[in-house]
């Protein structure tokens, strides 16, 4: 996510203190998966809140893997082929979503395993 947050660092107040990058993408991580969470229980009801929810997790995911592929990406290269293909999974499996022939339970599975993993409760293997 670095190429959403750096640009914001200029319009920032040079005293305020930076947040760590895993707190951040936890955060977003955090927030898309309540959102998908509450958006699957009240999916019969109000699907244009699901479709928000899913293309927003998307997104987020669209993002890991444009920062991961970077050059720059200082992670290992089989997290970072590892993170990429979670993001591949996450778009294939949303339009399975959309078409009604999945669940999100899975892709919440997904987005809270990589947040344990940013709070180092489990690896990533």
């Amino acid at each position: 996510m670095n190429a959403l947050i750096h640009p914001k660092l200029g319009y920032s107040r040079p005293d305020a203190t930076l947040r760590p990058m895993r707190s951040i993408e936890y955060d977003a991580l955090a927030r898309v998966t309540q959102k998908l969470s509450a958006a699957w229980k009240q999916h019969k009801s109000d699907y244009p809140a699901l479709v928000q929810a899913l293309w927003e997790n998307l997104g987020l995911w669209s993002t890991l893997a444009a920062d991961v592929a970077s050059p720059g990406n200082a992670l290992p290269a089989p997290l970072r082929a590892q993170l990429f293909y979670l993001y591949e999974f996450s778009e294939v499996h949303t339009r399975n979503v959309l078409n009604g022939a999945a669940s999100v339970e899975v892709l919440i599975d997904v987005n809270t395993a990589i947040m344990r993993g940013l709070r180092g409760q489990e690896s990533l293997r």
